[in-house]
């Protein structure tokens, strides 16, 4: 199976290269950066440190998603989306881990996804998507007299707030309760809020130095109170999962999928 990626000189980029590179059954097709780059025309392999691959770092993400069974994308939400109508065009697997996505951008992969197969999730850690199902269940569990905080911290490079990560798990708690997120959540406080409303789901933001990824989903009660945490210490998880992502769609139809269809979970 050969795996592509666009963004390969990025700091997940160069993640991902050395997690296919390093996965038996798969063969890496090729990467692409923008024109400019430093990192165009290097052999990938010998980007990452891992020795000589004979692929180059081109810059024609057509060529890339023609070339490939599947293609794995970190980027940002603008190119994303217009990656995806390639993969749809090519009908390659489209592996999507970006978050940061506005409404109509969600749309047009969904438009995409009636084409090919786009597997799209805020996090593509195996931990993170079992912590989604959980969440799902324990909001399910436990009526609205549990109020719900999320409470999340990225390094200070993230640009987005709150994370994909924490929005997913926002998602997955209103899909619990059987309400619609945005119609409940509270993403920010500042001075005199009042009484928390019930039912109400909150968010809390933290940034600061190199934190790859770190979620708790706190429900709270009169006398007790559940909390679920995951922690990535590595940026690592989140190329296996994606990896495997793009392994599991190989052959699949058309849809917008999720790693809890990876995971079967769904």
């Amino acid at each position: 199976m050969k795996i592509g990626i666009v963004g390969c000189a990025g700091r997940m980029g160069r993640m991902l290269v050395q997690e296919v590179l390093a996965t038996e059954g798969v063969e890496l097709s090729g990467g692409t950066e923008r024109k400019g780059s430093d990192a165009v025309g290097r052999d990938l392999g010998e980007l990452v440190g891992a020795g000589a691959a004979g692929v180059l770092v081109g810059t024609d993400p057509h060529e890339l998603f023609r070339s490939s069974d599947a293609v794995i994308d970190f980027t940002a939400p603008a190119a994303t989306v217009q990656h995806a109508a390639l993969a749809a065009d090519c009908r390659c697997v489209h592996v999507i881990g970006t978050t940061g996505l506005t409404a109509e951008q969600e749309q047009e992969l969904r438009d995409a996804a009636s084409r090919t197969a786009i597997i799209w999730a805020p996090n593509m850690s195996l931990g993170v998507n079992i912590l989604l199902a959980a969440v799902e269940q324990v909001a399910r569990a436990l009526d609205p007299d549990y109020d719900i905080e999320i409470v999340e911290m990225h390094h200070r490079h993230k640009v987005d707030a709150p994370s994909g990560t924490a929005l997913g798990l926002g998602r997955a708690a209103a899909k619990g309760r059987g309400v619609a997120l945005d119609e409940v959540w509270c993403k920010a406080r500042d001075g005199l809020t009042g009484a928390r409303p019930r039912g109400e789901i909150g968010f809390a933001t933290l940034r600061g130095g190199d934190v790859v990824g770190d979620h708790t989903v706190i429900f709270a009660a009169e006398g007790e109170r559940v909390e679920l945490t995951h922690k990535a210490s590595s940026r690592t998880v989140f190329a296996r999962g994606a990896v495997r992502a793009a392994r599991w769609g190989h052959g699949k139809p058309p849809g917008l999928y999720s790693m809890r269809d990876v995971l079967g979970l769904e």
